[in-house]
């Protein structure tokens, strides 16, 4: 069996790097042949993402902004805690930070699948459109990297399902 995989760019386009998930999956190149892979720009559609969750995806690859402790433009991926987001977001049908998505998503019903966050560090979120230079340089990587992260997951669920025949 092939993996559901949801692909997912969130942020405000209208608040400089915070739009960067949304940048990403406008340059990232995943074939979408089958209902395996979704991509998705939600932008700050917070409870659109929560109900698309509650179908069943085996990993969420999340694109966003994180908030800048060193050099803006650096990209971070690493697999999203999901225990210690329940008690710091409360049901909000309207934020888009993960935290809050992923407690919506509870308030539903429903469990985070696996996720893996690709995320750059914002140099602004001030108002304005248009990302910073540091931070547009780094789409083209963090797409790559997307498009990486899901033919790895592909690649591994294919292996697997051999395995198991």
């Amino acid at each position: 069996m092939t993996a559901r995989i949801l692909v997912a760019g969130i942020g405000n386009i209208f608040l400089g790097d915070d739009g960067f998930g949304s940048e990403v999956i406008r340059n990232a190149e995943i074939p979408q042949d089958d209902s395996s892979v979704r991509v998705t720009d939600y932008g700050i559609s917070g409870m659109h993402l929560a109900y698309d969750l509650l179908e069943e995806w085996d990993t969420l690859v999340l694109v966003d902004a994180v908030p800048s402790r060193g050099s803006p433009g650096t990209l971070h991926v690493f697999q999203a805690d999901h225990e210690s987001d329940s008690a710091a977001a409360g049901f909000d049908g309207h934020s888009m930070d993960p935290a809050a998505v992923f407690a919506s998503l509870r308030a539903l019903g429903g469990n985070p699948p696996y996720t893996v966050v690709v995320g750059c560090e914002a140099g602004s979120v001030e108002e304005g459109i248009g990302l910073t230079e540091p931070v547009a340089k780094a789409v083209p990587r963090a797409a790559r990297a997307v498009e990486e992260i899901v033919a790895a997951l592909q690649a591994h669920s294919v292996a697997t399902s051999r395995e198991g025949r």
